[in-house]
C-alpha cells in the first residue's frame, strides 16, 4: 500500500502531570489497538489531552515569528527567507502538511469511538476539544496551502480509497469544515471561568468563539481582497473554487463583530497592564512572565487574563527545551520600517509629529514614542535601558542596527538572564484579549468602512492606552489627515509583532503580499547621523553587502542600510500559497500542485 497523507503513530501520550493518573492506570500502551479503546470515558479525557501537544511550540518560533517579513531587519538564508523572496520550490516534504494530518487521524479516531460509546460518564466536552483540534488544524492548512483533502473519519484500505488518491477540496469547502466543527466545540466546551487551576490552558468556549472569529475574518477578508485568484482551477492546478460565494463576505464579518464583542463584554478577560509598577514595560514582561522573579513587580502568571489560547508551558512540567531567548534576539530584530510605524505619544505618525527627534543621536528616535518601541527593542546591555550612540556599532555580523527583547527571558536592571536559554517556560500565546480587540475594530471597519468614536473607545483605543498613546477619535484622524484603516492595521503590525505567521497572514489576506515584500528591507539610518563618516569601529560600510540606499523616512528621503534590496524581493500572487510536498502530489496524481510551482 502506498502510504499518503498519513503516518499511523500511537495517540496516547502525556499532555501534563495533572493526567498522569489516567495513563498509569491504562492497560500498557503496546498493548493498546484502536479496536479496545476509547472504552471508558478517562479514554477520552487522555485522547483529547494528547492533542494540546500538537499546538505550535517554542521549538518552532523561526517558523512562527514572521522571520523573514517586511519587518525583520535580519539576514541569514532561511526557509522563510527565501519564501518572503518568491524563492520558495516545492520541498519533497512538509512537517506542517504531514503532522496536522496525523493529528487528524487520531481526532478522526476519537470521534468515531465517540459515535458509538455507550459507556457511563460525559464525554461530550471531550468531543468538544476534539472538533476545535480538527478545525485548528485544517485552517492551519488552509493558511498554508489553501484547499486540501478534507478527511473526516478514520480510514481503511481498500474500502477508503477513493478518499486516499481522491482530489483537493477547495478552501471554501475546508472553511465550511472548519467553521461547523468550530460551532460543535463552541456548543460543547465550558466557560473559562469554569476551567479549574490546574486545567487552565485547555480550550474554553470563548477560545472557541476567539478562533472562529480569526478564521472568519481571514476568510471574509481573503474572499474580499484576493477571492479566486490562487485557487487555481482545479482541472490542471490548484484546488479550485467549489463552493465560492462572495455573499457571504458581510454574514461573516458580522459574527466576527458579535462573537468579539460577546468576548469583550464577557468581563473574563483583561488586558495585562501593569505599567504602573514595570516602568511602562507590560509590552515586554506579558511575554516571559512565569514567577514572580520574572518581573519587577512579582507578577506570576495567575495575574495574566489576557491570553485566550495559548500554548501552556511550566518550569518543572514543561520547559521551553530550545533556543528561545537566542533566537528571538538573533532573528526578529526589526527593519527601519518596523522601528518607523510606532507613533509619538501625541498619537501622530513621526514624519507629522513635533515630537520626533529625529535620528542624529541613536538615542534620539525612542524618545516620546509608543511604550512597545522601547519594550520590545532596547535591549543591548541592560533590559530596558535605551541604548546610547556607540552602544550597538554597525561593524556587520547581522547587525543592522536593533535588537530585539521581544520574548527574550532578561532580567530588568541587569545584563542576566532570568532562565537559562532552553529552560524558559513562559506560555505562548495564539489569541489574546488584544487582538480580540483588534479584529472587532477591523471587522467593523470593513462592513462600514468607519468607527464610531464609541466603537473605538471599546476596542482600538484600549490597545493605545497601553502603549501611552491617546484614544482615537473621528474628529483626531480627521485634523491630522489620517484613517482609520492605516490605524487598525498599524496596531495589529505592531501589537502581534514577531506572533505566529501574523504579518505574512495579514498581508496576504489584505491583498498586498506582493507590493510589500517586493519592497527593499532597511537597517538603520546612516545620513545626518553619527554614524555617517564616523570611525570603523562604530560604522564599517565594508561589513555590508549591500551599499546603502535612500529611502523615506520620518525627516524625509535619507541613506540607511540595506539588509535585503528590492532587485532580490521577486514575492507574487502564485506565493499567497505554499507549494504542496512533493511526497504527496507524486503518489496522488489527483492532488495538484498549487499554481506557479
Amino acid at each position: 500500500m502506498k502510504k499518503i497523507i498519513y503516518t499511523i503513530l500511537p495517540f496516547i501520550m502525556m499532555f501534563m502531570t495533572s493526567c498522569e493518573k489516567e495513563f498509569i492506570d491504562l492497560t500498557p500502551p503496546a498493548q493498546i489497538t484502536d479496536a479496545v479503546y476509547y472504552t471508558e470515558a478517562s479514554h477520552f479525557l487522555t485522547g483529547s489531552n494528547h492533542f494540546y501537544t500538537r499546538l505550535p511550540r517554542w521549538n518552532d518560533q523561526g517558523r512562527y515569528s514572521d522571520h523573514g517579513s517586511d519587518l525583520i531587519g535580519y539576514d541569514e538564508q532561511s526557509d522563510m527567507q527565501e519564501y518572503s523572496r518568491g524563492n520558495l520550490q516545492a520541498p519533497e516534504s512538509d512537517a506542517i502538511f504531514s503532522n496536522a494530518y496525523i493529528g487528524i487521524r487520531d481526532i478522526n479516531l476519537l470521534l468515531a469511538r465517540a459515535e458509538v460509546y455507550t459507556g457511563e460518564g460525559s464525554i461530550a466536552e471531550y468531543v468538544a476539544v476534539a472538533h476545535f483540534f480538527r478545525a485548528f488544524h485544517y485552517f492551519q492548512l488552509m493558511q498554508r496551502f489553501g484547499g486540501v483533502p478534507l478527511v473526516l473519519k478514520p480510514l481503511d484500505v481498500p474500502a477508503d480509497e477513493e478518499i486516499y488518491y481522491g482530489p483537493r477540496n477547495s478552501r471554501y469547502e475546508v472553511t465550511a469544515q472548519v467553521l461547523a466543527d468550530l460551532d460543535a466545540a463552541i456548543a460543547g466546551l465550558p466557560n473559562e471561568a469554569n476551567i479549574g487551576g490546574s486545567d487552565k490552558g485547555k480550550i474554553s468556549k470563548e477560545a472557541a468563539q476567539a478562533y472562529k472569529a480569526d478564521v472568519l475574518l481571514h476568510e471574509a477578508t481573503w474572499l474580499k481582497y484576493v477571492g479566486t485568484s490562487t485557487d487555481g482551477d482545479g482541472t490542471s492546478s490548484g484546488a479550485g473554487s467549489a463552493g465560492y460565494d462572495a455573499s457571504k463576505i458581510t454574514p461573516y464579518l458580522q459574527e466576527v463583530v458579535t462573537l468579539t464583542k460577546s468576548i469583550m463584554d464577557s468581563g473574563t478577560f483583561e488586558l495585562w497592564d501593569h505599567n504602573d509598577v514595570l516602568d511602562d514595560l507590560s509590552s515586554n514582561f506579558l511575554f516571559n512572565l512565569e514567577d514572580g522573579g520574572s518581573n519587577p513587580g512579582g507578577l506570576d502568571k495567575s495575574s495574566n487574563k489576557e491570553f485566550i489560547f495559548y500554548t501552556k508551558y511550566d518550569f518543572v512540567l514543561r520547559q521551553a527545551g530550545t533556543l528561545v531567548s537566542h533566537v528571538y534576539e538573533g532573528r526578529t530584530k526589526p527593519s527601519r520600517k518596523m522601528i518607523d510605524m510606532f507613533l509619538c505619544t501625541d498619537g501622530l505618525p513621526i514624519s507629522d509629529s513635533p515630537l520626533f527627534q529625529g535620528y542624529a543621536e541613536t538615542q534620539d528616535e525612542f524618545a516620546n514614542r509608543d511604550y512597545r518601541m522601547r519594550a520590545y527593542f532596547t535591549y543591548h546591555r541592560v533590559l530596558g535601558d535605551i541604548p546610547q550612540t556607540g552602544d550597538n556599532p554597525l561593524t556587520g555580523t547581522n547587525n543592522f542596527g536593533y535588537r530585539n527583547s521581544k520574548f527574550m527571558s532578561w532580567l530588568w536592571g541587569t545584563s542576566e538572564a532570568y532562565r537559562a536559554t532552553r529552560t524558559e517556560a513562559y506560555d505562548m500565546p495564539l489569541l489574546r484579549l488584544a487582538e480580540v480587540y483588534l479584529m472587532y475594530a477591523e471587522a467593523l471597519y470593513e462592513l462600514n468602512g468607519s468607527l464610531t468614536d464609541g466603537q473605538m473607545a471599546e476596542s482600538i483605543n484600549l490597545v493605545k492606552a497601553r502603549a501611552g498613546l491617546p484614544s482615537l477619535t473621528n474628529a483626531f484622524l480627521t485634523a491630522n489627515n489620517m484613517d482609520i484603516e492605516t490605524e487598525i492595521r498599524r496596531e495589529r503590525t505592531i501589537e502581534l509583532y514577531a506572533e505566529g505567521f501574523t504579518r505574512f497572514n495579514d498581508l496576504k489576506r489584505w491583498g498586498i503580499a506582493e507590493q510589500v515584500l517586493g519592497e527593499a528591507i532597511y537597517g538603520a539610518v546612516i545620513e545626518g547621523t553619527a554614524y555617517d563618516g564616523a570611525a570603523p569601529e562604530l560604522y564599517n560600510p565594508s561589513a555590508y553587502g549591500f551599499p546603502e540606499e535612500s529611502t523615506m523616512t520620518g525627516v524625509g528621503m535619507r541613506r540607511c542600510l540595506v539588509v535585503q534590496p528590492s532587485s532580490i524581493r521577486n514575492f507574487s500572487l502564485n506565493n499567497y500559497l505554499f507549494p504542496l510536498p512533493t511526497s504527496q502530489t507524486s503518489l496522488n496524481t489527483a492532488l495538484l500542485q498549487n499554481p506557479g510551482y
